[in-house]
């Protein structure tokens, strides 16, 4: 026997009261009121049913289609063949596309194929693009990395960042045999200004660092050299390890906090608002425009502040000897000729220029990498810093080793 369900809603049972195709005795049935009768209507016939669309299945039915598509699916869920017939329907949009999709797909999970008659041609492409949606396969669970897997990749990226540092080298040395060769090419004014910027302006933080430095190692060395009664022998531990390690390893981990992270940020910037794209579009090279300079700038300042830091360290260190040590100005001035040789400060300005070179490359290459987000520049400067001040340690082991090698 062929019974006919119609859907219904508050807003289809106001329909149906102006005259609707359910019978009055079904209306009253409250298990044949599913959906609105305006927008779908359902007639069953034991495990086979036929689902009849009409009218506009479009958003702006939205919440009574939607509400007649669920209860349709609750209902009905167990049918063995659907057949859906949208022959009445007038208009459909990606909407009533999605939710007819959504009906088909509560029959198929079940394993019945619903089938559609009366379709509209016009919509048929539309139809098929709703059922490709969802269709494909979820990504596959990613396992988080093992411990080697990380090492290897670490490994990786340090060997991606050491040839993009040589070949940046590369990129600077060429620069710099250009600018020997066209002298008037070269940025003077520029230059001026990044010593103005990376050397005199940082002298006051780098003597007030270095001050305090010189005052806590001769505080620490009396400390623990007077319960052996070799007090005098601070001036030694000053005057060496001012001269030859932390006068220079100071200045250079500043200078890389203070004017690496600076060089790094300015050069981003001008990336992000592709002002280094628009000199290459005039034809010029931005190495040798904004690098060159810049890096000149720190190679003849930072020697001048590791001078001028280690004057500091050791003034420091005279005073606290003087005032806490009990050891007088003249005998810290000839014990400190006693231990000091120039050798001593040979070694560290020769060191500076070095370092001032692996800051500069460092800062500005990085700089030169940043893309066109804030949190690039940000992580570039942090890995500006970081990357400078470990190189700077590096090499100083490796001048440490050097110089003890050939016993200077």
């Amino acid at each position: 026997m062929l019974r006919s369900r119609s859907i219904s809603t508050p807003e289809g049972r106001a329909s149906m009261s102006m005259g609707t195709l359910v019978p009055q005795a079904t209306r009253s049935t409250p298990e044949t009121r599913v959906a609105d009768a305006s927008l779908l209507d359902v007639h069953a016939e034991g495990d086979h049913i036929k689902v009849e669309g009409q009218g506009a299945w479009t958003s702006e039915y939205a919440d009574s289609l939607e509400q007649a598509v669920m209860q349709v699916a609750s209902h009905y869920g167990e049918a063995k063949a659907v057949e859906i017939d949208l022959s009445r329907l007038d208009r459909m949009d990606t909407f009533g596309a999605l939710l007819l999709e959504r009906l088909r797909r509560v029959w198929q999970e079940k394993g019945v194929e619903p089938q559609i008659v009366g379709l509209n041609p016009a919509y048929s492409v539309l139809i098929e693009e709703m059922t490709r949606t969802g269709r494909e396969p979820p990504p596959p669970e990613r396992k988080p990395p093992g411990v080697f897997e990380r090492i290897g990749r670490e490994m990786v990226v340090i060997t991606e960042d050491a040839v993009s540092l040589l070949n940046f080298v590369g990129a600077v040395v060429a620069a710099f045999g250009r600018v020997l060769t066209r002298p008037r090419s070269f940025r003077f004014t520029s230059m001026v200004n990044q010593m103005d910027r990376v050397g005199f302006r940082a002298m006051p933080i780098i003597i007030l660092i270095t001050f305090l430095i010189g005052c806590i190692i001769a505080q620490q060395g009396i400390f623990n050299f007077r319960r052996f009664g070799a007090d005098i022998y601070v001036v030694d531990m000053v005057g060496v390890l001012v001269l030859r390690e932390l006068g220079v390893l100071i200045v250079s981990i500043m200078i890389a906090g203070r004017s690496g992270s600076a060089y790094t940020a300015e050069l981003g910037s001008m990336r992000m608002r592709e002002e280094v794209d628009a000199l290459r579009v005039m034809g010029f090279d931005p190495v040798e425009v904004l690098v060159v300079p810049r890096l000149l700038a720190l190679i003849i300042c930072l020697p001048l502040l590791t001078f001028v830091g280690s004057m500091a360290a050791m003034i420091g260190g005279g005073l606290v000897a003087w005032f806490y040590g009990g050891i007088a100005p003249d005998v810290f001035i000839n014990r400190l000729k006693d231990a000091i040789t120039l050798a001593q400060f040979e070694v560290g300005m020769i060191k500076a220029p070095f370092m001032a070179a692996i800051i500069g490359v460092v800062g500005c290459m990085e700089g030169l990498r940043v893309g066109g987000s804030a949190e690039s520049l940000g992580q570039h400067t942090t890995a500006s810093v970081v990357k400078a001040i470990f190189l700077v340690i590096v090499v100083d082991g490796l001048f440490a080793i050097f110089f003890a090698s050939i016993d200077m």
